[in-house]
């Protein structure tokens, strides 16, 4: 029985962790300067964990090598324009993303409890098919303000999470009743 091995002519180096490590920074560094997009550091990064020769990691980092005398300035500039110009994108994308809830203000202390729901006896009537007619209370209660559940069928949320009896809210918290939200404010 005869088994056939290939070997390769020329041994290819293993490529040390070191290699790695150093290739990876200088992707990071070159990230951090704005000479790199986000997408094209992930593409890299993928690309750099995967190489199995230095040649690979040295084409990565190519264009990352440290500028030549007398182009320095005009190329930090050139970066510079790019930079902010992609941060102006960012910017507006993440005014966007930025929720924009309507503000309950909290109701005076000496008022007592304020009730909410679609009927119009309540304090604050919210005319939706998801919020019941006697949805929650909010109400000061030892210095603090808390939101009671009254059993509603859509039921009452603090900051993403459901009231189950009552909950303590605070200036700045998101509540919700049914799909409607708000964001509380002291005023």
């Amino acid at each position: 029985m005869t088994s056939s091995f290939e070997f390769s002519a020329y041994p290819v180096p293993r490529l040390s962790d070191a290699e790695r490590d150093y290739a990876l920074s200088k992707l990071s560094e070159g990230s951090a300067m704005g000479k790199l997009s986000h997408d094209t550091l992930v593409r890299r990064i993928e690309l750099a964990l995967a190489a199995r020769r230095s040649e690979e990691l040295a084409v990565l980092t190519a264009d990352l090598e440290p500028e030549e005398v007398g182009e320095g300035t005009w190329t930090r500039r050139l970066f510079g324009w790019v930079g902010r110009a992609s941060a102006v994108g960012v910017g507006v994308r993440r005014a966007w993303t930025v929720e924009k809830l309507p503000k309950l203000l909290l109701p005076h202390p000496s008022a007592g409890a304020l009730r909410i729901g679609r009927d119009p006896g309540n304090g604050l009537r919210l005319n939706h098919e998801t919020v019941s007619r006697a949805h929650a209370e909010l109400r000061l209660r030892d210095g603090v303000w808390v939101v009671r559940d009254l059993g509603s069928t859509n039921g009452t949320t603090v900051n993403g999470r459901r009231v189950t009896g009552s909950a303590v809210v605070r200036d700045g918290d998101q509540i919700g009743f049914g799909r409607m939200s708000f964001r509380l404010s002291a005023g």
